[in-house]
């Protein structure tokens, strides 16, 4: 099954896909917009990306704070979620994204990815590729 793997943020989505065996996930884009909810173009180019690359289901990032707990930014996310769950029909799914950005930052210091730069273009959907190689990782499919 292909999956699509979105890291919302109030001003970015990150983006990533995996390929049909899930078993190679790689970063695609990162969609940027204005105003926190000026979701249209966001929504209409997710739904772009998933015709364009035949995904069935779609993973989302929940920001949970290090004590396990939901606040306000999971609760945007999961908002988030039923948009695209109703937008698109495609079942969505949520992995815990605690300390992903981190992670993408070791990935890019590993790849020699360090000016400023292109640590900001790359951050988002690098992220978005960690959350989805956990879920992928993990046995919750």
């Amino acid at each position: 099954m292909k999956y699509l793997s979105l890291d919302y943020g109030s001003k970015t989505v990150g983006v990533a896909v995996s390929d049909a065996t899930g078993s190679v996930v790689r970063e695609l884009e990162i969609i940027r917009r204005e105003k926190e909810k000026a979701l249209r173009r966001t929504l209409a180019r997710i739904e772009e990306i998933i015709k364009t690359e035949g995904v069935e289901a779609i993973v989302i990032g929940l920001p949970i704070n290090m004590d396990g707990t939901e606040g306000e930014r999971a609760e945007k996310a999961r908002a988030f979620g039923d948009m695209v769950a109703r937008r698109t029909g495609l079942s969505v799914r949520f992995q815990d994204e605690r300390l992903t950005t981190e992670e993408a930052y070791e990935i890019m210091d590993e790849n020699n990815i360090r000016s400023r730069k292109d640590r900001k273009a790359h951050a988002d959907s690098m992220a978005a590729a960690v959350i989805l190689g956990d879920f992928l990782n993990s046995t919750d499919r």
